[in-house]
């Protein structure tokens, strides 16, 4: 089956008259039969790429019928799982799934991790963190737990310091050190790379960073670092469908080895698998 994507403005009219339709017990495929069609949510790179593997190679053999529906922001993707439009997404990391339930009230369950999208500095002007001028602008995604993950980053190089006990939910107003006198500027996570040229750098999520041609690997002038790392993309449910049979099938084959070669022959280090099967 085509990949749909669907742009913010029509999702979010849908959404308003009613998308919710389908009822918060449906599976996106409004008829709540879970030996029916799977309709997964996600963002074009990586995770569309990857679930365009599955669909193509893997998933009929499986006995799973797939429909894949992208989305360019990542908000759109959670409501429209708690609403019932979706039976699954991919395409965030546990921190942030964790920070919609409470910031929007909604119960969506993380059930497998798929890969690591790091995360990465880019910059039109310096080569590296610490060439940063002093007083230079830096964007930073406004989400809170990827904005906490950038500074986390800039932090790990010695470019700023944190308050003990910031984490992973740090902001602007937690930096105890800016030796620098580095200038912060928040923006939506799908602009960034178009700031490059008015800004000295960006910290820039790796799905952006990808459909905009900036490869991880080559491209940043900082990366994060693979050990240790909380924010593996995982395979989202509405809370109560984890034993769905076709989410299980698709958690097993987005770990398998078919998809683990697929990542890293695709992506060479920019994105990188979590688990085999």
């Amino acid at each position: 089956m085509r990949t749909v994507t669907i742009p913010a403005a029509v999702i979010a009219g849908a959404l308003a008259l009613g998308l919710t339709a389908c009822g918060s017990g449906d599976s996106g495929s409004g008829s709540g039969d879970r030996s029916g069609k799977l309709v997964v949510g996600a963002t074009p790179t990586p995770a569309g790429e990857v679930l365009a593997y599955v669909q193509q190679h893997l998933a009929k053999k499986a006995g799973l019928d797939l429909e894949i529906k992208e989305f360019t922001d990542y908000v759109l993707p959670d409501t429209a799982l708690q609403d019932g439009a979706l039976d699954v997404n991919l395409y965030q990391h546990k921190p942030y799934l964790d920070d919609f339930n409470k910031s929007k009230g909604t119960t969506l369950s993380a059930v497998a991790e798929v890969y690591l999208p790091p995360m990465g500095v880019y910059s039109k002007k310096v080569d590296d963190v610490t060439e940063l001028r002093n007083g230079a602008t830096v964007a930073l995604p406004n989400d809170t737990t990827n904005e906490g993950r950038a500074l986390e980053l800039l932090a790990s190089k010695g470019v700023i310091g944190l308050k003990k006990g910031a984490g992973a939910n740090a902001s602007p107003q937690d930096i105890a050190a800016n030796p620098k006198k580095l200038v912060f500027k928040e923006l939506e996570p799908a602009q960034l790379p178009r700031s490059l040229g008015d800004v000295d750098a960006a910290v820039i999520n790796n799905n952006y960073a990808l459909d905009a041609n900036l490869s991880p690997k080559k491209d940043a002038i900082l990366v994060e670092s693979a050990k240790g790392n909380p924010y593996n993309n995982v395979l989202a449910v509405k809370k109560g469908n984890e034993d769905d049979p076709r989410v299980k099938k698709l958690a097993v084959l987005l770990t398998s080895p078919e998809v683990r070669k697929f990542i890293e022959d695709k992506y060479q280090g920019s994105v990188l698998p979590v688990a085999a099967g």
